[in-house]
């Protein structure tokens, strides 16, 4: 196991901010008021980056953020991406990482995709980002899921779309997300996209057996608290070390400790995933760094290899770490963008030719 290093103080990185932001910044995000706050402080700041996923142009693009209460009377945050100076040739839903928003770097990378004419659609997961609910805490990770298909269900649903492919995108524990959605409505998608998917956490980020053990015994007295050791996310999963500062100006993302019954979850459902790789049976893009020590590369290689789907396709990138979409060289997030893109071109071309 990797010993937890030492928390970096809050907006180390953030050369010039004056000491109100810096207040905002530093403030408990438990809540999500104070969430939406900050992220409203700092939404500028954040696209003036420079980090080459947010330099890419939003001309001939409508982008809608909404708040919208689910089912369960949470309110959702989400956002779309839509050219809009061309015909959207399908429409692509992601699902994002551990503690993460779509409003950051995804945004970038977002942009990318419908520029190349796929709508994307995303929402930020109840207690993350800015969607309603304790930060960073997930009580079951299949009601997550639930929540996940009943908002990408009414986009099914809109009249526009109803005749187009659907993709799901999932990147890191967004991966295990898009994967449980496919094993809950194996037969509605016409293919995923799979970035460093959370199929296993990585040994070295797992406490050794019997600390589990106690963490899962802890977890159903104090789900809530944050006990979990863990080491610095983006010291592991960014390789370029001037993109990994920039990861200090996604400023309502959750880098605190896991919560106890939010690791249990986390461990659980990539536990029940490994066991259900054969299971899994749409069109497969999966993409991973090869010095990946946050998710598990060779899981990966595993589920290419037993997923029963007849179309999948594995690309393991040499030396990269985790974040390949966002802490690499910008050669590199360009060379796996353009994967992306082909696949999903290719992908697009063959359902409309069978259709």
């Amino acid at each position: 196991m990797v010993k937890p290093r030492k928390s970096k103080p809050l907006a180390i990185f953030m050369e010039g901010i004056g000491d109100d932001l810096r207040e905002i910044v530093t403030a408990p995000m438990d809540h999500v008021r104070e969430r939406r706050r900050a992220r409203e402080a700092f939404k500028d700041l954040q696209m003036s980056i420079d980090h080459c996923l947010l330099k890419t142009s939003v001309e001939g693009l409508k982008m809608d953020e909404r708040y919208e209460k689910n089912s369960r009377g949470l309110e959702i945050f989400s956002k779309s991406w839509l050219p809009e100076t061309s015909t959207t040739k399908a429409i692509v839903c992601f699902c994002h990482g551990y503690g993460d928003t779509c409003t950051f770097f995804f945004e970038g990378t977002a942009r990318k995709l419908a520029s190349s004419g796929f709508g994307v659609f995303s929402m930020d997961y109840p207690g993350f980002g800015l969607s309603e609910g304790l930060h960073g805490y997930i009580p079951s990770f299949d009601v997550l899921v639930d929540d996940v298909i009943e908002h990408f269900s009414k986009i099914r649903e809109r009249s526009e779309f109803c005749n187009l492919p659907f993709f799901l995108f999932g990147e890191s524990m967004g991966g295990a997300v898009a994967l449980k959605v496919h094993l809950k409505q194996p037969h509605s998608w016409d293919g995923a996209v799979l970035v460093a998917p959370m199929c296993k956490i990585a040994d070295n980020m797992v406490p050794p057996w019997l600390v589990t053990q106690m963490l899962i015994g802890i977890a159903n007295v104090l789900p809530r608290h944050k006990l979990v050791p863990q080491s610095d996310l983006a010291d592991m999963a960014f390789r370029d070390l001037e993109k990994r500062k920039l990861c200090s100006y996604n400023v309502i993302s959750y880098k605190d400790k896991p919560r106890l019954r939010t690791a249990v979850e986390m461990l659980r459902t990539c536990q029940e995933i490994e066991r259900r790789l054969q299971d899994v049976s749409l069109p497969l893009l999966i993409l991973h760094g090869e010095a990946d020590v946050v998710t598990d590369p060779s899981v990966s290689k595993a589920l290419h290899q037993k997923a029963s789907s007849k179309d999948k396709k594995l690309c393991l990138y040499e030396n990269a770490y985790h974040a390949i979409l966002e802490g690499e060289s910008d050669e590199m997030i360009f060379r796996v963008l353009g994967d992306i893109i082909s696949w999903l071109d290719e992908h697009y071309s063959l359902k409309i030719r069978q259709s």
